[in-house]
């Protein structure tokens, strides 16, 4: 993982919702904690590209996301808590064939990867259904079908298992951080899941005021809110 702020400022409207951000990241699985407003989700978007800073140095992968944001949304991938924002095609496999759209690869490639990423999220017996005909659990994964497929280097998820049952928050969970392909910054409530992260970060009224051992920086959150 290669996240550096330096003095990272956000404002949006007339707050403040990011101030003096000043951090490095090197782990590959990162956490991100925090009470509901203390910048955590505006600090993913951030990261991914789709929120601006008002001040401040920030690089992801090495890339300023302000001036190289077409590159390094070619390395990353979003997932968001609500899968019916990121799909959009009819059927399965037809949404997740679109997040290939940029890629220009002939059909039989194309249809290869989809095929492939697929049978790993454990839809091939799904591809021809109505995308939005899926159950909630169902939809989630088709959202990191379609984020996987691209074989991003980072993957920024907010929030992926805020409205799944156990089962799927578990399979989600783990195609998240089992897989080392890919580096992760997982926004989370989930506190027995931030502990499987390398690392946790703890906000706190759009600041950073912890980084370590994920155990540690739970049991800091968790004083917090006592």
């Amino acid at each position: 993982m290669s996240i550096r702020l330096d003095n990272v400022w956000v404002r949006l409207g007339d707050t403040d919702v990011l101030r003096n951000l000043t951090l490095q990241v090197e782990a590959r699985t990162v956490a991100v904690v925090g009470e509901n407003g203390s910048g955590k989700s505006t600090f993913a978007r951030l990261l991914g590209g789709l929120v601006t800073r008002t001040a401040g140095e920030l690089a992801v992968l090495g890339l300023d996301p302000g001036s190289r944001s077409g590159e390094l949304r070619r390395r990353i991938a979003v997932v968001f808590s609500n899968p019916d924002a990121q799909i959009v095609m009819p059927t399965v496999a037809e949404d997740v064939a679109f997040s290939l759209r940029a890629d220009r690869l002939s059909t039989s490639e194309l249809q290869e990867r989809v095929a492939v990423a697929l049978a790993r999220f454990g839809l091939t017996a799904l591809a021809n259904r109505p995308s939005h005909d899926l159950s909630g659990g169902q939809k989630q994964l088709l959202a990191l079908c379609g984020a996987f497929v691209r074989r991003p280097e980072l993957v920024i998820a907010d929030e992926p298992t805020a409205y799944l049952d156990a089962r799927n928050a578990r399979r989600v969970a783990d195609h998240l951080l089992e897989d080392a392909g890919h580096r992760l910054v997982l926004v989370t409530h989930d506190l027995v899941l931030a502990q499987r992260c390398d690392v946790a970060i703890l906000f706190a009224e759009g600041r950073v005021t912890a980084v370590g051992e994920p155990a540690a920086i739970v049991s800091e959150y968790e004083a917090m809110l006592r």
